[in-house]
């Protein structure tokens, strides 16, 4: 009997509750009432405070993160480096934010920091993991459930060729660790445009802060994020290439069916 695969996040989902939903949140929900008041605006009833946005924005990916681990007793990469993330804004803004409502002057380059931080230690992490017992690159992009990889292995086995598959995986680690980090540069780049003019010193300083930080995340989903598909696929074809050089094989015998 085959074993039973733990149930996978769905993609909608985790688009929805790490990216779309906390940008909405930061961008609509920051707005102190009595800030609002003093400044003779309306508050509206979903203008819950910086504060409370930020707790909220950031309490849905770590109680989604805890709640898929709880459902599938097992650990997930992803999850835990969402969990990472998560801790760091919270942490960071935590230190950036001043007791009289303002925000100290390295906001910017600060966050661009802790932006660019993860996945410039995951494309090391990559590089260095390609002569350990687990490359990472098996848990990204050349994994069994994309591949037929005992199939591959098999017909590399027959033709001896194990240091040239070798080396076409390092080849193809390479590539794929300088997408992130092309992604570490890009975020650091998209946090100091964001934040460019910030007034860490007015009124509505953690308002912006938090408006500024919607921005980041949510451009940031699309200006690092479609490029660095491309750079992935990119990737997938010239690993797919190289495979059927070397083997003989064809994609679809390379591939698992979908």
């Amino acid at each position: 009997m085959s074993e039973k695969k733990s149930p996978q996040d769905h993609p909608l989902a985790n688009i929805l509750i790490n990216v779309i939903i906390p940008v909405l949140i930061l961008s609509y929900l920051s707005k102190d009432p009595e800030l609002q008041a003093r400044l003779g605006k309306i508050a509206k009833p979903w203008h819950i405070g910086p504060l409370k946005a930020m707790i909220l924005a950031l309490a849905l990916p770590l109680g989604y993160g805890a709640w898929h681990f709880i459902k599938t007793r097992k650990g997930n990469f992803f999850s835990a480096l969402g969990l990472i993330s998560v801790l760091l804004s919270g942490g960071l803004t935590l230190y950036l934010w001043n007791t009289n409502g303002t925000v100290k002057p390295n906001a910017g380059i600060l966050f661009g920091i802790k932006e660019a931080l993860i996945p410039l230690v995951l494309g090391i992490a990559i590089l260095t993991s390609h002569r350990s017992q687990s490359p990472l690159i098996r848990v990204f992009l050349y994994n069994d459930s994309i591949f037929d990889i005992p199939k591959i292995e098999s017909r590399v086995a027959e033709i001896s060729a194990e240091g040239e598959y070798d080396r076409l995986l390092h080849a193809a680690t390479r590539l794929f660790a300088a997408s992130f980090f092309l992604s570490s540069m890009l975020n650091l780049c998209l946090a100091q445009w964001f934040f460019r003019g910030f007034d860490t010193t007015a009124i509505d300083a953690l308002e912006k802060y938090n408006a500024t930080i919607a921005k980041v995340t949510g451009w940031g989903f699309a200006v690092i994020g479609v490029p660095i598909v491309i750079f992935l696929f990119f990737t997938l074809r010239r690993l797919l290439k190289g495979l059927e050089n070397l083997t003989g094989m064809k994609d679809d015998e390379l591939m698992l069916p979908r």
